[in-house]
């Protein structure tokens, strides 16, 4: 392993694992001086030259330099102010006398540890509630006030840095943390004995009119649609996991490999020891509790664990109530989660905050040490100087509150974000189905009859009014609220497309404050209490009268699941271990509602009638990315976008950034080209075949059988003389699907199985690591090997599971073969609502296409480049590249090919000059390597 070196660039100090390349350093340069101007930065940089860790090294060094930049300008500060302090006459009036003592002042001998430790903690919130004070109350100067809060900022970073500092190298004491946890536990099991003990003896009172745990399930009263607290704050003693938010760089992108990826550079890096880095992820992910993780869905884990959060709380406060009220029939406690518990929250916090992990590495050591990842990595964010999510914890406005998650003054590079517009758009569109519709309006209907007594007027309001909106949902689709979804029939079929305000009028319901609605589903959790309703209500005592309600409600919910068949009766508990119970579906139509709480020219609707109701859905589509990602860039101190492949930046910077606000005196854009040698890549675009059949791929022509003959004539031509892998991208599956078995009927297949062996990507996930095995063993075989077969092909799909994030390096990727232009359907009611908005929004530039045009190309374009930017990951690779159309020919559609790429490509108009080219490049490559 090479030794760390520091490089220097432009007086600045880049720490770096190895020598770095010359547009390594340009890119560090620029993105330090981004960072330190507060701007807005794109960033393309070829995939292959280093991209990570010239974003891990440039951003960390400015991180450094600001926070050692901080730290003098606060100890500058705690000089001046300390002096008045030192005769204690002229002491700021809003420090107490309390707080004089040095923390290091000799108590009283004898005294108990805890009376010391209590009265020092004492101390230290004292402190810190003084320097709280407005300077209003107190008549400080504003030098004083600075000087409070850099003193109290040096107070939380002198304990967080003692703290970790203790654990590194004092290792006993997540032993005894783990002991004080059981210790705590045997003494509530006792204490919860000796309280069942005595209820025993007590004379037995009426019972209660709702079943044992049942009264967690009715709504609380809504007093008011302002901001008030929930269940889900943290305890008071839970406090000092809170800590002021340091600034820090989030760093987001697509995936959790990508994620666990970027992780492990840091860990490589020179920063790898010092830096405070933090990963965060869905509790799917995270979460260590078998009973909760292995629930069916990622909606059934969210609610579980929300509702073992909230038993924790509620059993704490009843627990309070107890003790301070009158004596009352004990219910039957919730349990809650064993894996949420502060002393061991608070120990895995700071074991995450010491050393670099991944997710993998924190869900072990949340194994360890008994405390959840997913709270425990959520406690570490205010600490922490990088904090790793994916997209949604970032872009979600919901998503990153929730997360605690605070952007105000701070870092954020996005990663991969060649398709950034298309995931925030994904992000904030939402889509529910008539048998959602239909089964919260029947869940709801049902949880009303059941304590319509015990509910406030305020609640009965609002649930009339979500009872309404559903029912009028479902009515302009066509269908009937009362019938089964599954049976019913929809006279008028087809899609149809709405603006939010013409869809609120058809749907009669543009009488109602959706604001308020949404509001008061976040504020009571109804959904949360209505899941918890349908998950139990087989197990509550149901008195006579109701269970026929109830039973009706049983016989609704199995007949809108189709596929699952009678089976005899079974307890309860039995039930729930054979099939979980799907999640509340007025929890996904609560992000409908929310949507529909967007501006009338963002957004639009999408009615999809199909056959049966059931099968009809609600879309919203969101057509202004910029609206939500203009929070981002408006609170952060500085925004990086970057990725391998940006072109064409125009798009991120016309409809992404431009229309969230972004002035173009904060926009910075930085391109490098590539680290190999020119001659180390040959794009070629060939436009006619070996029989001399015109190249054009558009929907109409590529279905010809001459036109896949000619296609499997020129792939048996390159397999000849490609060593090793070659993969070939098709527009889609289908046509992937029909190209094969084409071939496979005129004995082309067999042709090129003379020379490659063939390999098709798999439709499912699940199966694209076996191919990839089977496909580099193959390679590695008979390349070493040789003989007759020289490695083998691929046949792929744009946008498929082999387009992104795959590294076909050296053998495994030769030559990489585009066969025609993938354009998006054109057909698409999405896809048309979006040009014409863009055509009615954007102005079109003179000489170039209509914007809606224009999104169409780079759509296509954009799939292009992820796709044959596999091949070449690094300074001493080699391959072709060639795109069969003559349509990459036309001057537009070559300016949006990656730089590298567009200086070197070569159009050949006859396939006899190409396949020439190809034979001498690989010919030559070969002999070299």
């Amino acid at each position: 392993m090479m030794a760390d070196k520091t490089q220097e660039t432009g007086g600045i100090h880049f720490p770096f694992p190895f020598t770095p390349y010359s547009i390594q350093e340009d890119f560090m340069a620029e993105l330090y001086q981004v960072l330190e101007a507060g701007k807005i930065g794109i960033f393309e940089s070829p995939t292959g030259t280093g991209k990570s860790l010239s974003l891990i090294c440039g951003a960390l060094t400015w991180l450094r330099d600001f926070e050692q930049k901080k730290h003098r300008a606060e100890a500058r500060l705690l000089e001046t102010g300390a002096a008045p302090l030192s005769d204690g006459k002229h002491r700021p009036p809003f420090i107490s006398s309390s707080c004089q003592e040095p923390p290091d002042t000799l108590r009283p001998a004898g005294e108990p540890d805890w009376v010391t430790q209590f009265v020092q903690k004492k101390e230290e919130r004292d402190l810190v509630h003084q320097l709280k004070i407005p300077c209003v109350l107190c008549l400080c100067s504003a030098s004083q006030l600075s000087w409070q809060l850099s003193w109290k900022e040096h107070i939380r970073r002198k304990k967080r840095e003692e703290r970790l500092l203790q654990l590194r190298h004092h290792t006993q004491l997540k032993y005894a943390a783990k002991r004080e946890r059981v210790e705590e536990e045997e003494t509530e099991r006792l204490l919860r004995l000796s309280k069942e003990t005595l209820a025993a003896g007590t004379e037995a009172e009426p019972p209660e009119q709702l079943a044992s745990g049942e009264e967690e399930l009715v709504l609380s009263e809504y007093e008011s649609d302002e901001e008030k607290g929930t269940a889900d704050r943290l305890e008071e003693d839970e406090d000092d996991l809170e800590e002021e938010h340091v600034t820090k760089i989030y760093y987001c992108s697509r995936t959790h490999s990508q994620l666990a990826q970027f992780v492990r550079k840091v860990q490589k890096s020179p920063f790898g020891r010092d830096t405070r880095l933090v990963s965060l992820g869905s509790r799917q992910t995270l979460c260590i509790n078998k009973d909760v993780k292995d629930l069916a869905s990622v909606q059934l884990i969210n609610d579980r664990c929300v509702e073992l959060q909230r038993a924790r709380h509620e059993s704490k406060s009843k627990s309070r109530a107890e003790d301070e009220g009158p004596k009352k029939r004990r219910k039957e406690p919730q349990a809650a989660c064993p894996f949420y518990h502060h002393t061991q929250l608070q120990l895995l916090r700071d074991q995450v905050l010491l050393e670099v992990k991944d997710i993998e590495q924190l869900v072990t050591l949340g194994k360890k040490t008994g405390a959840c990842p997913y709270y425990g990595s959520r406690f570490a964010i205010p600490a922490a100087q990088v904090v790793v999510l994916p997209y949604q914890m970032l872009l979600h406005t919901a998503t990153r509150q929730a997360t605690g998650i605070r952007l105000q003054g701070q870092v954020v590079i996005v990663d991969e974000a060649h398709n950034l517009m298309d995931t925030i758009t994904g992000i904030h569109s939402t889509e529910v189905s008539g048998a959602q519709l239909c089964q919260a309006h029947s869940q709801l209907l049902q949880y009303v009859e059941r304590y319509r007594k015990r509910l406030k007027a305020k609640n009965l309001m609002y649930i009339k009014q979500i009872l309404y909106l559903l029912e009028k949902f479902v009515t302009v689709l066509g269908g009937n609220i009362k019938q089964n979804p599954n049976t019913q029939s929809l006279s008028q079929t087809g899609t149809e497309l709405k603006t939010i305000n013409d869809f609120l009028f058809q749907s009669q319901i543009d009488n109602i404050n959706l604001f308020k609605v949404r509001r008061y589903c976040e504020k009571s959790m109804v959904s949360r209490k209505l899941f918890g309703f349908t998950e139990r209500w087989g197990a509550v005592l149901v008195p006579p009268r109701e269970q026929p309600r109830l039973a009706g409600f049983q016989h609704f919910l199995q007949s809108l699941q189709p596929m699952v068949t009678e089976a005899p009766a079974a307890p309860v508990e039995e039930r729930e271990a054979m099939a979980p119970r799907p999640a509340s579906p007025l929890m996904h139509i609560e992000g409908f509602l929310a949507a529909l709480t967007t501006a009338n020219q963002d957004g639009r609707v999408i009615l999809s009638r199909q056959g049966s109701l059931s099968q009809s859905s609600l879309k919203f589509l969101l057509l202004n990315p910029a609206v939500p990602f203009a929070q981002v860039v408006k609170e952060c101190w500085a925004v990086v976008i970057a990725g391998g492949t940006m072109q064409p930046v125009s798009e991120f910077r016309e409809q992404l950034l431009a229309c969230a606000g972004v002035a173009a005196e904060r926009l910075v854009e930085f391109s490098c080209g590539h680290v190999i040698p020119p001659d180390n890549i040959l794009p070629l675009v060939i436009c006619t075949g070996p029989s001399n059949q015109q190249l054009e791929f558009t929907y109409l022509k590529r279905e010809l059988p001459h036109m896949m003959d000619e296609t499997g004539r020129i792939l048996c031509n390159l397999c000849n003389v490609v060593p090793g892998g070659v993969i070939c991208f098709f527009p889609s599956y289908e046509y992937q699907r029909q190209v094969h078995a084409h071939w496979d009927k005129s004995g082309l297949l067999a042709r090129l199985a003379v020379r490659k062996k063939i390999f098709q990507e798999p439709k499912r996930a699940s199966q694209v690591d076996q191919v990839l095995t089977e496909y580099s063993k193959c390679i590695q075989c008979h390349v070493q090997a040789g003989g007759t077969v020289t490695g083998a092909l691929l046949l792929s799909v744009v946008g498929g599971k082999m387009s992104e994030g795959i590294n076909f390096s050296d053998n495994l990727g030769r030559c990489v073969v585009m066969v025609g232009m993938p354009y998006p359907n054109i057909k698409s009611p999405e896809l048309r609502e979006k040009m014409a908005y863009l055509d009615q929004t954007l102005p079109q530039a003179p000489g170039q296409p209509a914007p809606g045009k224009a999104l169409v190309e780079n759509l296509c374009m954009k799939a292009v480049n992820q796709s044959i930017g596999r091949a070449i990951r690094h300074q001493k690779d080699f391959a072709s590249i060639v795109l069969l159309d003559q349509r990459y020919a036309r001057p537009p559609v070559l300016a949006k090919l990656p730089t590298w790429i567009r200086d070197r490509v070569e159009v050949k108009a006859t396939f006899g000059p190409a396949f020439a080219a190809l034979r001498k490049f690989h010919h030559e490559k070969s002999v070299l390597s």
